[in-house]
């Protein structure tokens, strides 16, 4: 599926995000998840501004699901719970929280530069965070759709604060 969003308008320069295998991480499970995050970014901007909040709160709703996979598989792999990956959705969530309350407030274009500044940290944010997550996960025998390891010998519990992996010593 190629789920692209353009936006043009006199206060906004264009964002668009492409689904493709550029954005693939490698992991059948989190690459559905971020397919369907840019789908619903994608469905956000092409909706008029005084129509986005209520979508825009189901975008927020089904980011606070995607980043809690994500760290509840970082979790059972060795992650620390104040590793960085958890520490940049937190910063993410936070921001779309106050782009909410900003827009019930009157800001008609808030909701339009987030999710254009959205489109932006993506790629980079699966490119860098989340695919070395994936990988993490295939080392060390991690089946992202049960959630299971195949070998819970293989993980130091909690010994990575860091974005990368860790090796058991």
């Amino acid at each position: 599926m190629n789920q692209t969003a353009t936006l043009d308008t006199p206060e906004t320069t264009a964002a668009t995000l492409d689904w493709s295998d550029a954005l693939s991480v490698g992991d059948a499970r989190m690459d559905d998840t971020h397919e369907e995050f840019v789908c619903l970014l994608n469905q956000l901007l092409a909706t008029p501004p005084d129509q986005q909040l209520s979508l825009y709160r189901a975008f927020i709703d089904h980011t606070v699901a995607h980043f809690a996979q994500e760290e509840r598989w970082m979790l059972a792999t060795g992650f620390s719970a104040d590793n960085c990956h958890a520490g940049n959705h937190a910063t993410i969530l936070e921001t779309m929280n106050v782009v909410a309350a900003h827009s019930e407030k009157g800001d008609a274009q808030i909701i339009n530069r987030m999710a254009q500044a959205l489109a932006e940290w993506f790629p980079q944010h699966a490119a860098s965070m989340d695919a070395g997550l994936a990988q993490h996960l295939k080392n060390v025998g991690f089946d992202s759709k049960t959630e299971t390891l195949a070998d819970p010998s293989t993980v130091c519990p909690a010994s990575m604060s860091a974005c990368g992996s860790v090796s058991c010593s």
